[in-house]
């Protein structure tokens, strides 16, 4: 007989959520609260560019309230995210939906490009089932970021060095990199890290925060 693999319970049981679908809306709402989370900050409006089964259903199923609850940083199950369009037309975020009729990798897919005070950041993300999420693009950069091992996001101001203090400050605490994806606007101005480290090394965060020319630092688990 064959033995069937789990990656973790929620294979299973699915995620605690609002809504109707843990791929269309407990994936989309984690989708977009990890884009808000690599921005930084609220946008002042975003593009919302919707693919195959997404763009079908992407009404029915919730996933325009999932995808902007995330972007105001709501979780799956929490009982605002109903109310999220409305929510984020009070709080001045303009947003667009763009179905799609062209293929894509998965056919849960979703970019988006997130504006604010001149600053523009484009991610593509994939829902994959039962709430699990995969972010594959990055302003052009294909990465694979499935947010299953402990991850660690910042944005900085791009100056010299950044990278290296935090790097030590990872190793200094025993941390092991497994993967490492570092992009910028343009020199000198904001950049991201996006770092999977090996084991949970949620006690960094505040030691991050605390850098010079450090503006956010969110940490998943």
């Amino acid at each position: 007989m064959e033995q069937l693999k789990y990656r973790s319970v929620f294979d299973i049981i699915g995620p605690v959520m609002v809504g109707p679908s843990s791929s269309h809306t407990a994936g989309a709402a984690r989708i977009g609260k990890v884009i808000r989370s690599i921005f930084g900050e609220q946008p002042d409006s975003v593009d919302i560019y919707l693919y195959e089964s997404f763009a079908k259903t992407y009404r029915g199923h919730g996933t325009d309230i999932a995808l902007v609850g995330g972007l105001l940083g709501m979780d799956p199950d929490d009982e605002h995210l109903a109310d999220s369009l409305k929510i984020a037309y009070e709080h001045g975020m303009e947003v667009y939906f763009i179905p799609k009729s062209e293929k894509a990798e998965h056919p849960n897919s979703v970019k988006m490009v997130l504006y604010k005070d001149g600053r523009t950041l484009s991610v593509t993300g994939k829902s994959i089932g039962g709430g699990n999420i995969q972010i594959s693009e990055l302003n052009g950069f294909k990465i694979s970021l499935s947010m299953g091992t402990p991850t660690f996001i910042t944005v900085h101001q791009d100056v010299p060095g950044m990278i290296a203090k935090v790097t030590n400050i990872l190793s200094e605490r025993g941390a092991n990199i497994g993967t490492m994806t570092v992009t910028r606007e343009s020199k000198g101005e904001k950049a991201i890290m996006i770092i999977e480290v090996d084991e949970p090394q949620p006690g960094i965060c505040e030691q991050l925060k605390a850098l010079d020319y450090m503006y956010t630092v969110n940490y998943f688990d």
